[in-house]
């Protein structure tokens, strides 16, 4: 028989339409076919018999930070956790690079950066600071995803926030470009007068830190946006959802017709705030942690469907920066993009009653971190599935493994996780994109800057 592919990965049970031994057929970097184990050949060969295959995770919010704190992570080792972690396409944020992804020139430079750098795909944010429609526009021209806003001060000089009446003027000028709006929803004045309380008490420990971002504010701003959308016709995405308490507002809003969507983070779903009090600043973030009450509702509406998809919201910094005084001063942001996959398999596992059957698991695990966030930010069908047709982003776990993080393993520059020292369920042997091995068996194999640029299709 004539070898008319390039690669097969050989007898995996491949999570796509259901979960099936299939050979995954490769051809010019995309699937070209899913056959029965032995149907067809090819030219290099994958044996990938007893482990599963699913498609690679598309991580909607990353902060790679560079060009500008390249020395807080850039696009090489961000990426290099990414792949290790199963990730195979990253969406960066437009901050806290310098300058701030606000306009063409800078989406530009960013892209150049990735693409010197990058090792996994990779799509871009841009910024919304204001309703000046021409940087929206350059933004929109340029392949932008979609454009982030802050409810409430956003922690760099360079990005404001988007205070009052703005919202709405803003939510418009993104709708005119048709680019979907992200918001970090916590209430500006409410966080303010929380944090005025929180800093009068003693010590200024992460207990403090806590109180000063009641789970009050981010219900708040998340209505706050929900009513701006509906009356400005803008599609919108709730970032980093650390309470439940808000999905009323977000059912409410979708039965009048408003288009939005809602993410959170594992870290969310895996700590609570006893973990904030073992682990330190590494686990400060915003909004915070929550109680394990907040932590099982967020549970209880991932699995219902009221969430629509899980990213990292991966926010390294220089090491020192966490080393602060108190807790006020310590940055905030998790490193979390080496683990979105491996702490979410191991956590719906652990969750599972009885004997958990493991296609099921993954079949869900794929759907909320690499279909959904794909879909809703028109990466889809190229990215997010194992189809005929799709890029060939697929990760070869082993799910009857147990591996623990090591300092070793961990790629984030600056060294430090919540997530070292933890066991998983679920080893990753190789991640593919676009039907290349970038990591297998424990370390990175693709060149910096093979990754690409993806567009979205906002057809």
């Amino acid at each position: 028989m004539a070898r008319t592919f390039d690669l097969a990965i050989r007898g995996a049970t491949v999570i796509s339409d259901g979960a099936l031994p299939r050979d995954v057929l490769i051809r010019g970097g995309r699937v070209a076919a899913l056959v029965e184990p032995g149907a067809a050949d090819a030219d290099e060969e994958i044996d990938a018999r007893g482990l599963y295959a699913l498609p690679g995770a598309v991580d909607a919010h990353v902060h790679f930070n560079e060009p500008g704190r390249t020395v807080w992570e850039g696009w090489e080792r961000g990426s290099r956790g990414a792949a290790s972690g199963g990730t195979t396409t990253v969406v960066d944020m437009p901050l806290n690079s310098l300058p701030p992804t606000l306009d063409g020139v800078s989406f530009d430079a960013k892209r150049a950066a990735a693409e010197r750098s990058s090792v996994v795909d990779f799509a871009l944010w841009g910024g919304l600071v204001s309703a000046d429609r021409p940087p929206l526009r350059e933004l929109a021209e340029r392949g932008a995803v979609g454009v982030k806003g802050f409810l409430c001060d956003s922690g760099v000089p360079e990005f404001p926030s988007l205070p009052g009446a703005a919202l709405g003027d803003a939510l418009a000028a993104a709708k005119a470009t048709g680019l979907l709006v992200a918001l970090h929803c916590e209430d500006e004045a409410l966080v303010r007068e929380a944090t005025t309380a929180a800093l009068r008490q003693a010590p200024r420990d992460l207990d403090a830190w806590s109180s000063s971002r009641p789970v009050e504010a981010e219900r708040r701003a998340v209505a706050r946006a929900c009513a701006a959308a509906k009356a400005t016709g803008a599609s919108l995405h709730v970032v980093h959802l650390s309470s439940a308490a808000a999905l009323d507002v977000v059912a409410l809003s979708r039965s009048a017709g408003v288009d939005v969507s809602v993410e959170t983070c594992p870290h969310y779903l895996v700590f609570d705030d006893d973990d904030l009090r073992r682990a330190g600043a590494a686990l400060k973030c915003a909004p915070p942690i929550r109680s394990s009450r907040e932590r099982e509702a967020l549970w209880e509406a991932l699995l219902g469907g009221r969430i629509d998809l899980v990213a990292s919201d991966h926010s390294p910094c220089a090491a020192e920066s966490k080393q602060a005084p108190d807790a006020f001063a310590a940055w905030g942001g998790v490193t979390g993009v080496q683990s979105l996959l491996p702490s979410m398999l191991s956590a719906a596992l652990r969750r599972a009653a009885g004997t958990p059957d493991p296609a099921a698991i993954l079949g869900f695990i794929a759907w909320r971190l690499a279909a959904r966030p794909a879909q809703r930010l028109g990466l889809w069908p190229r990215k997010g599935r194992i189809a005929a047709g799709s890029d060939a982003d697929i990760v070869l776990l082993d799910v009857r493994q147990k591996w623990t993080l090591e300092p070793a393993a961990l790629e984030t520059r600056s060294g430090q996780s919540p997530y070292l020292g933890r066991t998983f369920r679920g080893l990753i042997h190789a991640t593919l994109v676009r039907g290349r091995i970038v990591y297998r068996d424990g370390r990175s194999v693709a060149d910096p800057g093979y990754g690409r640029f993806v567009r979205p299709d906002r057809g």
